[in-house]
């Protein structure tokens, strides 16, 4: 079991904690890491583009010109696609891009995303996310004491309300509940820092 140390929010070592083996050292899948990634991708796609077909398109439906006789090229409609303004054969309409991973698949990328960032020395666990107030200049101190870095996420189990309003303005910093994290959240930032609770929860609810 990979031990790792617990830290205050002075960036003070103050005891250690036993990590469950198979979720904080795991063996990192990137291929799992790649298909949790670009699913949770496709889920945020708003998929709202749309272009209008031949029966959407301002416009006469009469015939401009008789058929024969005139010299020119026939034509049916000034909505067809080959006239400016006319339609857009083929064009892309709403859709949802979302899709479901198989449940071992999330569970199996989670253990190789937190694995990673443990092995890369990019997780800290800290005692309590305590803070005194929800100010947040004294939320910033806090984090440069534990030396976050530029884009950081905090992982935590409680309704921490003075935590949630400390940080929610702070750039580069994303707060969430462990049951809300996702590897893509685990890959997009630089540093976690995560409570010692939601540790030890992560150890349970992933456990083999």
């Amino acid at each position: 079991m990979p031990t790792v140390d617990v830290v205050d929010l002075n960036n003070t070592v103050v005891s250690s904690v036993e990590l469950a083996d198979d979720v904080f050292g795991a063996e990192v899948n990137e291929s799992l890491l790649y298909e949790a990634v670009r699913q949770y991708q496709a889920s945020l796609r708003a998929g709202t583009h749309a272009t209008k077909v031949r029966r959407e398109v301002s416009g006469s439906g009469k015939k401009l010109w008789k058929q024969k006789g005139t010299g020119r090229a026939r034509i049916g409609s000034v909505r067809s696609p080959l006239w400016r303004h006319g339609a857009t054969v083929h064009g892309p309409q709403p859709r949802d891009y979302s899709y479901k991973l198989p449940k071992k698949m999330l569970v199996g990328a989670l253990r190789s995303a937190l694995s990673a960032k443990v092995r890369d020395g990019e997780l800290k666990v800290v005692q309590s996310f305590s803070f005194g107030d929800h100010k947040t200049k004294n939320a910033m101190n806090v984090l440069g004491k534990l030396e976050a870095g530029r884009t950081v996420l905090v992982v935590d189990n409680d309704d921490n309300r003075n935590l949630e309003l400390g940080i929610r303005n702070l750039k580069g910093v994303t707060l969430l509940a462990t049951r809300e994290v996702n590897p893509y959240h685990l890959l997009g930032h630089k540093s976690v820092l995560i409570s010692e609770a939601a540790a030890r929860k992560f150890s349970e609810a992933l456990a083999k």
